[in-house]
């Protein structure tokens, strides 16, 4: 479930456009009214707000957020003001034009979003960037890397709830001689884990469990220095446990030494008008701690606002 907090009744997209305006002039900006404002409304409401705003000021609402704001507030209000597709476009291409690729970044919009979620994702990319996400996927990566994410971003799933049992016990044993070799970069490997569809996916994992005794995660541990091996595990969690998966993002992100502000930004924007009221339920049964209180102790200022307003406080 969602954690954002839409009133009753919802003010009109030009009362809204209006008030921010008002927020972004005189001699300081009203940080606070931003976030009343668009840290309570979903993603079609937002959209609203921005044409009624090019209308009234033609001026793009955007681009003034970004000249008003600064910093891990103005990153956050940024990336949230803009359609989930073009989001995750703009997410992954700033993961690609890393020193070092963000390459968890680019597993989670692959493996967590629908198929035609990942469609439109990499349809805003083009549109964007003018080129395919493929593209600069393979242009920023190199090896077994390029070969897991270009077949990430590249498929397009079946959607539906159908299974085929043999099938998925098939390809537990395929899994499971691939690991037992070692041979963790198997084109098998890759073509599993990129082109079945998750409730199939989840059936092999099943399978590998109940065959085996030992869950698919646990068989692809390793050396702790192995990008890849931490690339696939990374791959897996995201298909067969998001929830677990980004419990375990977000701890690390409050948790390790400084905190990781993409990481935590990442997470909240993209799950707040979908799952992370269940990220939360984890996140607290995991750590006996509330999120919310977790983000409050590490976080200040604006940002730290910002996100607890996403996180429904």
């Amino acid at each position: 479930m969602a954690t954002l907090r839409v009133p009753n009744p919802v003010p009109s997209p030009t009362d809204d456009a209006e008030n921010l305006r008002k927020a972004c002039q005189g001699w300081g900006t009203d940080e606070n009214a931003i976030i009343s404002i668009l840290g309570h409304r979903d993603s079609a409401q937002r959209k609203r707000i921005r044409i009624a705003y090019e209308e009234l000021y033609q001026e793009d609402l955007i681009q003034r957020l970004e000249s008003e704001l600064s910093g891990d507030f103005e990153n956050a209000v940024y990336r949230w003001t803009l359609d989930p597709p073009d989001r995750d476009a703009v997410i992954s291409s700033a993961a690609l034009n890393k020193l070092i690729p963000d390459i968890r970044a680019i597993i989670e919009i692959a493996c967590v979003r629908t198929p035609s979620e990942l469609l439109a994702v990499k349809q805003a990319y083009h549109l964007r960037f003018k080129r395919s996400l493929e593209e600069d996927v393979a242009s920023n990566t190199t090896g077994n890397f390029r070969k897991l994410l270009v077949a990430l971003v590249g498929t397009y799933r079946y959607g539906g709830d159908e299974i085929n049992t043999s099938l998925a016990l098939q390809e537990a044993n395929i899994l499971h001689d691939a690991i037992q070799e070692k041979a963790f970069d198997h084109e098998e490997i890759i073509r599993i884990l990129s082109t079945r569809s998750k409730v199939q996916l989840h059936a092999t994992f099943n399978c590998y469990k109940d065959e085996y005794g030992t869950s698919i995660t646990k068989g692809l541990l390793g050396d702790p220095l192995d990008e890849f091996l931490s690339a696939l595990r990374t791959t897996v969690r995201c298909i067969n446990s998001p929830h677990k998966y980004f419990e375990k993002v977000l701890r690390n992100a409050i948790n390790n030494l400084g905190t990781d502000e993409d990481a935590l930004t990442r997470v909240i924007i993209m799950h707040a008008e979908k799952d992370l009221k269940e990220i939360m339920e984890v996140y607290h049964k995991r750590n006996n701690v509330a999120l919310s209180h977790a983000v409050a102790n590490d976080t200040s200022g604006d940002y730290k606002n910002f996100l607890l307003t996403l996180l429904g406080e």
